[in-house]
C-alpha cells in the first residue's frame, strides 16, 4: 500500500500562534467549542470545568462549574429545546448532559438526567433541530446504552437503546441535516462496531440500519459529506470516516462496506529539506469542495488534521478516500504554539482562524495571514471547513 505525501501547490507554515492563553485550572484541553464573542474550553480531571475565553483577546473571564466526573464532550449548538440561543453543552462521567448558561459562571439552563441514575456518558450529540440529544454510556454488567432525550423534558430519557453496541460507546453523530430525509445516528465503540441506526425507533431491536465490524477499538467517528458525485454513485463512495486507538484511519460507504484503510501515521514528507511524519489524528472536519485542493476534478469533503508529538499539526486530505494507492497532500502546518499532544481544535470560519487546545493547558488562536507558503509567497487558504455541522517538521 503506498502512503507518499505530497505538498499542495498551496501549501503554507504558520510558525506561531496570534494568541495563546492557558486553562484556569492548568489542565488539559480536551474540547473546544464556538460562541458568539467566546470560545468556551473544557478541562480534565481533576478540574472537570469549563473556561469561557473573549475570542479577541483570549483572555479567561468566566469559569464554569462543569461536571461532577470527567467532561467527556462539549459543543454548541444554535437552538436545543425551547432555547434559541447558542449555547454550550457538555456531557460527562456524572452521568449528565448539560445546557449551560455561558453568561453566568454557576449557572445552567437544562440538565439531563436518568432519574439519578449515574452510569457515566462518554459521548453525545443534538439533533439539527435541538429537539433530540443522544448520549452513549460505558459497559455497565451487560449493557451499554444510548440514551435520547427530549431537552423540553429533562428528567428522564424518552427511549434507550440497549442492543447496538457490547462496550463502551465512544462516539456518536447524528447525520447532516437534509430536507428529504430523517436524521441517522452514527455510533462507535470499545467493541469495534460501526452503527447506523434510526434514532427515533422506540425498539431497540429494530433500531440498527446498517453495521460494520471494524475489528479494532472506535475511538473517533464522523459524517463525509455527500457531493452530486457522491449521491449518483453512493455504493462506491465515502460516506463515513472512524479513526481507532491505534491510529487507525478508515473510510466507509453509506451502508458500512469497507473502503480506505490506512495507519495515519505513514503517510509522510521528506523533500526539499522539508520534513512532516505524523504521530497521532486529532479529528476530521468537512470542507467545502470547492476549498479543498486536489488533482481530482470532485475531491471528497473532508480535512484531515494531525499532530506531533513535539506539539505541531497539519492539514491533510486524500484524493479521493477510496483508492489506498492515491495520494494524500498536506496542505497546512501550524508549529511552536503547544508542547506536546493537541487534543482538540475548532476552525472558526466567521473569523478565520483556527483554535486548538492542548495537554501542555494552553489554548491558541491561530491567524492564516502570518502563514508562509512553500514557495516563499503567502497564499490565501486552500481550505475552509464548512461549519454545518510525528516529528517536528522543520525547514
Amino acid at each position: 500500500m503506498s502512503s507518499s505525501l505530497s505538498l499542495s501547490p498551496h501549501f503554507t507554515s504558520t510558525p506561531k500562534p496570534l494568541l495563546s492563553s492557558t486553562s484556569s485550572t492548568k489542565a488539559y484541553i480536551l474540547f473546544i467549542a464556538p460562541l458568539p464573542s467566546h470560545y468556551a474550553a473544557a478541562s480534565s480531571s481533576p478540574s472537570n470545568k469549563i473556561d469561557i475565553f473573549d475570542k479577541y483577546t483570549l483572555k479567561c473571564i468566566r469559569t464554569l462549574a462543569g461536571h461532577e466526573d470527567s467532561i467527556t464532550g462539549l459543543r454548541s449548538v444554535d437552538r436545543i429545546g425551547d432555547a434559541m440561543r447558542m449555547s454550550p453543552v457538555s456531557s460527562g462521567k456524572d452521568g449528565k448532559v448539560v445546557i449551560w448558561d455561558d453568561r453566568a459562571s454557576n449557572e445552567y439552563a437544562i440538565k439531563l438526567s436518568n432519574m439519578g441514575a449515574a452510569q457515566p456518558l462518554l459521548c453525545f450529540d443534538v439533533s439539527h433541530d435541538g429537539n433530540t440529544v443522544a448520549a452513549g454510556t460505558d459497559l455497565k454488567g451487560e449493557d451499554a446504552v444510548i440514551y435520547y432525550w427530549d431537552p423540553r423534558r429533562p428528567d428522564t430519557p424518552i427511549r434507550e437503546h440497549n442492543s447496538t453496541h457490547s462496550d463502551d460507546i465512544t462516539t456518536l453523530s447524528f447525520s447532516p441535516s437534509s430536507s428529504s430525509s430523517s436524521p441517522l445516528l452514527l455510533s462507535g465503540s470499545s467493541d469495534g462496531l460501526i452503527c447506523i441506526s434510526n434514532p427515533y425507533e422506540d425498539d431497540p431491536d429494530e433500531s440498527t440500519l446498517h453495521v460494520a465490524n471494524w475489528g479494532c477499538s472506535i475511538a473517533q467517528a464522523g459524517w463525509v459529506p455527500e457531493t452530486h458525485q457522491t449521491r449518483s454513485s453512493r455504493n462506491h463512495q465515502p460516506r463515513i470516516w472512524a479513526a481507532s486507538d491505534m491510529e487507525t484511519f478508515s473510510t466507509l460507504s453509506h451502508d458500512l462496506d469497507p473502503l480506505l484503510n490506512i495507519d495515519i501515521r505513514a503517510p509522510s514528507v521528506h523533500s526539499e529539506g522539508w520534513t512532516w511524519v505524523t504521530d497521532y489524528l486529532i479529528t476530521c472536519l468537512p470542507s467545502s469542495s470547492s476549498t479543498l485542493p486536489s488533482s481530482v476534478d470532485s475531491p471528497p469533503n473532508l480535512g484531515v488534521f494531525v499532530g506531533s508529538n513535539e506539539g505541531d499539526l497539519a492539514l491533510l486530505s486524500h484524493t479521493d478516500l477510496v483508492e489506498p494507492d492515491h495520494t494524500w497532500n498536506m496542505h497546512k502546518q501550524w508549529t511552536n504554539g503547544h508542547a506536546g499532544i493537541v487534543r482538540s481544535l475548532f476552525w472558526d470560519e466567521e473569523h478565520n482562524v483556527l483554535v486548538t487546545g492542548g495537554e501542555d493547558t494552553r489554548i491558541n488562536v491561530w491567524s492564516e495571514g502570518t502563514g508562509v507558503a512553500s514557495g516563499s509567497k503567502r497564499r490565501d487558504m486552500d481550505w475552509e471547513p464548512d461549519e454545518h455541522s510525528g516529528k517536528r517538521a522543520r525547514r
